[in-house]
């Protein structure tokens, strides 16, 4: 939980940081203040498809990469056939 918890208070004081600033009671340093009212209202979802490419790209790369790891294909392949042969005793056909 250490590290939901340091996740979590980074989290709160970015938002805080983001609502005073965009409701002008902080400024942004070293932007203009023209800049800064066309950045500051598309950050929420600039993040969120910045996050969301990430999350679609770690995903993509480990599919890729998903044969580079003999041990964990093995594994995994071992307990696929140990859930059909558990199906298959119960009477659920598998294949």
């Amino acid at each position: 939980m250490a590290r939901a918890h340091s996740v979590g208070a980074i989290s709160f004081i970015c938002g805080i940081l983001y609502f005073l600033a965009f409701y002008e009671f902080i400024s942004v340093p070293l932007v203009d203040k023209s800049v800064s009212y066309l950045v500051l209202p598309v950050l929420p979802w600039w993040l969120l498809v910045s996050f969301g490419s990430y999350s679609l790209w770690s995903i993509g790369w480990g599919l890729f990469t998903f044969r580079d790891c003999p041990e964990a294909y093995a594994e995994l392949m071992d307990e696929i056939s140990q859930a059909k042969n558990e199906l298959r005793a119960k009477g659920v056909t598998v294949d």
